[in-house]
């Protein structure tokens, strides 16, 4: 079967201020087919948002190449759309005039009468009809992630691309929009990439399931199908057989990689850093980020 995106032989390197160069991914192959939700994972600065990026077209490979339906992606377009976690909305617009942008711009070719069906069938599909008129300082965090799931998927994209769409949001919003985006995935059937660091959110969204080793030169250590029936309903798949083994190895992949990592920073007395990779404070596996100054530097090993 022909793959819907083809990652082939991916490298993606970046130039250092001291004229050395960082291999950042190395020999990435990854194919996905039509309708399938992927979540890729790993530590942080193993490559998982430059991956999407270059699936995306925001980013290129320094080697290899990423094919949508047979086709190089040399640049971003309306057939992939990327939902972050700052939700990247317009605050002197509506929340449908932040969607209808999006229609009017790339679905512009259809009526007036249309695209305003669309844009008010994307509001109701996210649960935010009461809210259209609204501007994005009235709304919470949850409801302006929505927003942006609504405007990305709108313009009726072929892949849909998710940076830790979640991770800003406190776990009770988190849970009820994870719940909500694998709705609207299984009924619309979008292709859809997502980064997380979240094992439990890769479990419930994902049909498989893409582990990253630890840079420089980070590759897919493993991918794990992930073989619940759909569609889900959370209490469903965290009682079910095979989910608790499913979640043990890949805690158990992730816990090998952070050994890793630190076996490394022993040998050269200190963590290298380049400046790639977020600021996180990984305590277990759940990044805490904007901690205090102090901790920063901690990890970081300025006090080593």
């Amino acid at each position: 079967m022909t793959a819907f995106v083809s990652v082939d032989n991916i490298e993606k390197t970046f130039s250092l201020s001291n004229g050395d160069r960082y291999v950042a991914l190395k020999g990435i192959e990854l194919n996905i087919q039509k309708g399938e939700f992927i979540s890729l994972i790993g530590h942080s600065g193993c490559g998982k948002s430059t991956l999407l990026n270059m699936i995306s077209g925001l980013d290129f490979p320094s080697e290899g190449v990423v094919l949508l339906e047979g086709e190089k992606i040399s640049r971003p377009g309306p057939d992939r759309m990327v939902v972050f976690q700052n939700y990247s909305l317009l605050p002197w617009l509506s929340v449908r005039e932040n969607i209808a942008l999006a229609v009017d711009e790339v679905l512009a070719h259809l009526s007036p009468r249309e695209r305003n069906e669309i844009v008010q069938h994307n509001l109701e599909a996210v649960g935010l009809g009461h809210a259209a008129d609204k501007p994005p300082a009235q709304l919470s965090g949850g409801m302006k992630q929505r927003v942006a799931i609504a405007r990305a998927l709108a313009i009726r994209p072929k892949l849909l691309l998710l940076d830790e769409p979640f991770g800003a949001l406190d776990a009770l919003t988190r849970g009820n929009l994870q719940e909500k985006l694998m709705q609207i995935c299984e009924e619309s059937h979008v292709t859809a990439v997502m980064v997380t660091h979240d094992v439990d959110e890769a479990l419930l969204l994902s049909d498989r399931v893409v582990m990253l080793t630890n840079g420089p030169e980070s590759k897919i250590g493993q991918i794990m199908d992930v073989d619940l029936p759909r569609p889900r309903k959370r209490l469903e798949v965290v009682n079910h057989p095979h989910y608790y083994a499913m979640r043990s190895e890949i805690i158990y992949f992730l816990n090998q990689q952070k050994r890793i990592k630190q076996l490394r920073a022993r040998k050269t007395g200190a963590i290298a850093r380049h400046g790639l990779e977020k600021v996180n404070l990984e305590i277990g596996f759940v990044p805490l980020t904007a901690c205090a100054p102090l901790a920063i530097a901690k990890e970081k090993g300025f006090f080593a």
